[in-house]
Parts: structure tokens; sequence; C-alpha cells
């Protein structure tokens, strides 16, 4: 499969196009000056804005095939955040569409230098940014799919823990590993002064982990974006790695 993407890109493609809907959907549900709690400091209207600059940061990396120094970060005078959300979408997707998950393009990570990053990336930040809106405006939340959530999981640990982290200059207080598991798949993230990784291991590499966190992978994508309390998820083993696991993700995302 091209990528890192444990689904396919039509897949992901397709969970973007709904998230998007239940994004609006969300945010007409609410004024847009109220506080986004699982987002500190932001606002419903913020979390759409920024919703829709992200997705204009993210086509200008695919057109420019380099970082992007500047693009549209705010409605224009005149236009809606919601249209200005849509309008972002529509021309992100119609040059993902365009292009084949494995075709080369310039992304953030080096792991993964294809269409199908973006494709990715932009389902996960759309999905948790839709939870953030629904959450402020006290709605029920709409499912997410477990296959997405399992992916998300899978993101979450190679991209934001083991990438992110050490390109801010961050590392754990100790050394500990924490086995997640979750949907029929594990990982190892192991964090301390010397290094932050995370791989996808075998049932029996994860037994020698200092914990295991484990749970539905609803809850598990959700925890580790913080969008769920630190015991929301079932914990055996060192307690003290798995609250570093969890703060260092709260830095890497936040």
């Amino acid at each position: 499969m091209p990528g890192q993407a444990l689904i396919d890109h039509g897949r992901l493609l397709e969970a973007l196009g709904y998230e998007v809907e239940l994004l609006v959907e969300g945010s007409r549900s609410a004024p847009h000056d109220l506080p986004a709690r699982t987002c500190p400091g932001w606002t419903v209207g913020e979390v759409v804005r920024h919703v829709g600059s992200v997705y204009r940061v993210a086509l200008a990396w695919l057109t420019e095939s380099r970082q992007p120094r500047d693009w549209q970060r705010a409605p224009a005078p005149g236009q809606t955040v919601e249209n200005y959300l849509r309008q972002g979408f529509v021309d992100l997707t119609e040059a993902l569409a365009w292009h084949a998950p494995g075709e080369r393009a310039a992304t953030w990570w080096p792991a993964d230098g294809t269409y199908g990053f973006w494709t990715r990336r932009m389902a996960h930040e759309t999905t948790i940014h839709r939870f953030d809106v629904e959450d402020a405006a006290a709605m029920e939340h709409a499912e997410i799919p477990g296959d997405i959530a399992v992916d998300g999981v899978d993101e979450a640990l190679a991209l934001w823990f083991s990438h992110r982290l050490p390109k801010l200059g961050l590392s754990g207080t100790h050394t500990a590993s924490v086995a997640v598991r979750t949907g029929g798949h594990t990982w190892i993230a192991r964090a301390g002064p010397a290094e932050t990784v995370a791989w996808r291991c075998s049932d029996q590499e994860a037994a020698r982990a200092d914990a295991v966190v484990s749970g539905d992978p609803v809850l598990v994508y959700l925890w580790l974006w913080g969008r769920e309390r630190l015991g929301a998820v079932t914990v055996d083993g060192d307690d003290d790695a798995v609250g570093q696991l969890w703060a260092l993700m709260r830095l890497a995302t936040r």
C-alpha cells in the first residue's frame, strides 16, 4: 500500500468528505464565539477557521512542492467562515482526487512523501476538530468508524509522537515503553532522554513493555489526542510510563 496508512486512500478521502460535513453541521449548532473546551483558548469559529487554513496550507505544499511561506489564513472580507472552510476543502480534495496516493509530493514527514500523506493527515485533522465542535455545542457525537480510528492511532504515534516531539526538542524524563493495543493492532511507544520513537509491533514484543494501554479503537484514538481523560483507557503495568506517554502526546498535538 502506498504511504504509511493502514487503510486505502479512497477510504480516507471518503472520510474527509463526510467529516467536513459533520464539522459544518456542528458549527451551525453553536455560536461561533462559544469556547471550544477541548481546544483551550479557541472558540468554535476559530476551530472552523483553523481547519480551513490547514486545507490551504496542505494545498500550498502540493502546488509549490515545498514548505509554503504564505497562504490565506482567514476568511476574506465578506466571506463567512463556513464558506472559507468549504472552498478550502473543495480546492484541496480536487488536487488529491487527481493524483494517485503513491505519487510523490512535498510533505513535512520524511517517512511519507506522497499525496496519500495529505489525504490521511486531512482526514484525521477534520475528524478530531469536528469532535471538538460537537463537544462545544453539547451535541451527541457522530460515529467515528473503527477503521478510521485504528489508522488514527497509528498516525498519532508515528507522526506526532515519533516525529513531531523530536522536531520540537521534547523528550521524556525517564526511559519507559508503553504498548498500545486496539483493533487487532499493537504498537510500542518508547520515550526517554535519549529517544522518542514508536513502531508497529508483535504481541510478543508488546509483552516486554513497561505498560499496556488498551481499549476500543475510537476511545484510544481520542485518548491519544487528549479528547478523553487520562484514566479513560485500560492500563496494565507502570502508571508512570503511561502518564509520560499521555503528557508527551499533549505536547505533540497542542
